[in-house]
């Protein structure tokens, strides 16, 4: 049954070669006009500024309060 696998295989395979298909074009242009470190350093500052605000709010609100006040 499995004797002439090989040679029984070859009849299944296609003669035209395998093109492979054309990779999308990136865009030349940066995102937001930025690069990559300016983008991580522009999200760091909008993060730090949400978690300054946070705890301004927690403080405002009296759900928590600093121990040496």
């Amino acid at each position: 049954m499995l004797d002439d696998l090989r040679n029984s295989a070859s009849e299944f395979i296609e003669d035209e070669p395998i093109v492979p298909e054309p990779k999308p074009q990136r865009r030349s242009e940066p995102f937001l006009g930025m690069t990559a470190g300016q983008r991580f350093v522009l999200v760091l500052m909008i993060f730090m500024m949400i978690v300054v605000l946070g705890l301004f709010f927690l403080f405002a609100t009296d759900s928590i309060y600093l121990p040496f006040f």
